[in-house]
């Protein structure tokens, strides 16, 4: 099953048109994803999940953008998970991965409904990637990592991707 994400990531790159830096952003935060999971010891089940919410995270951007001239979260949120069951359909997925997929997609803006590992993985791999995309400051390095960041290798890869600006906790 995990053979459909390079079918996933073909779409991805058809659906974004051209935005380079939108496909870059997903295919970062699967490296990440992937890697967090491989070293968190997941499940295959999870893995998949994983893969394929890294990927289709932010697949509501165009449509939010089309629709209310906003990427705002909340509107991410709103449109993604239209999108990702369109994209997905194609691959028959069982309907429980499905909606679980279409679950983290439709929350990835709101931290307070991490509700599993694999919620938490996507969380962790965003963050580390917005991170160098947005140049953000130490505060907001150290309030994630304090309030976030919880698998031992999300923190890992903040502390030692950003050890000027993250704040280690002994």
């Amino acid at each position: 099953m995990v053979t459909i994400i390079p079918s996933i990531m073909d779409e991805i790159i058809r659906y974004c048109k051209g935005d380079v830096r939108r496909i870059n952003h997903a295919l970062l935060v699967y490296s990440y994803a992937s890697l967090i999971a491989a070293q968190t010891g997941v499940n295959k089940k999870e893995k998949l999940i994983i893969g394929i919410v890294a990927l289709l995270h932010d697949i509501g951007i165009p449509e939010a953008e089309r629709k209310f001239q906003s990427s705002s979260g909340k509107y991410q949120e709103r449109e993604g998970p239209p999108v990702a069951r369109e994209i997905l359909e194609p691959f028959a997925l069982d309907t429980e991965t499905l909606e679980r997929i279409c679950f983290i997609i439709g929350n990835h803006h709101s931290y307070k409904t991490i509700d599993g590992i694999d919620f938490q993985i996507l969380i962790e791999a965003d963050l580390l990637v917005n991170i160098y995309e947005d140049s953000v400051s130490h505060d907001f390095i150290r309030n994630v990592r304090e309030k976030i960041f919880q698998t031992e290798p999300g923190i890992r890869l903040l502390d030692e991707m950003y050890p000027a600006k993250a704040v280690r906790m002994q």
